[in-house]
């Protein structure tokens, strides 16, 4: 049996996403993670077999974090709250974390089951099982065909295009983008006659 691993995954992913945040996504090195935890990097290629595996993991937990938010947004039993706090989420946990975002940005779903089918293929097939199930939910809660698509744009598209442009320029997200990304999704979830 093998001796336990000193440094676990979370910490190694903390210090990944510390360089991330004093130097961008290329100063996320295996030597320089290596170096900030004071381990071979033979550990960290133990647990990850690439710097880009890595990321992939930094994005996976990034998304988890976000999702964390976002479900209790959407639960919120009031519709038109739920809507305004999802999207408010949106925007707020962007400006709160723009390396994250910024890494979430970069990457999506489809390109990371691409490149890593058997590493990451099922934890990326769950990754977005109860987001999806929580904007069904609201949708299910509007009349029309269309209910899905509405909530979709109004609580992905919309907020996430508010804050795009200024998280990948590495520049603040303004407080308006709150209140705007609130309005507009209220605007189109709650307009039937759109």
């Amino acid at each position: 049996m093998g001796r336990p691993a000193k440094f676990g995954a979370d910490q190694i992913l903390d210090a990944a996403a510390a360089l991330a945040a004093e130097g961008g996504h290329e100063a996320v090195t295996v030597t320089a993670i290596a170096a900030r935890l004071g381990a071979p990097s033979g550990s960290i290629y133990h647990r990850y077999a690439s710097r880009d595996l890595l990321l992939a993991h930094l994005w996976i937990r990034a998304v988890r974090r976000f999702q964390e938010g976002f479900l209790s947004a959407a639960r919120v039993p009031d519709l038109a709250e739920a809507v305004r706090a999802s999207a408010a989420h949106v925007v707020r946990w962007s400006a709160e974390h723009q390396d994250e975002a910024r890494l979430l940005l970069a990457h999506n779903v489809a390109e990371l089951r691409e490149r890593w089918p058997d590493e990451l293929g099922e934890e990326l097939d769950r990754l977005n099982v109860d987001a999806t199930a929580a904007l069904r939910e609201l949708a299910g809660r509007l009349p029309g065909d269309d209910a899905l698509e509405r909530v979709t744009f109004a609580l992905v598209d919309v907020p996430v295009a508010a804050v795009r442009r200024h998280v990948l320029a590495g520049r603040t997200v303004p407080d308006s983008a709150v209140r705007l990304a609130e309005a507009a999704a209220l605007a189109v979830v709650l307009e039937s006659d759109l």
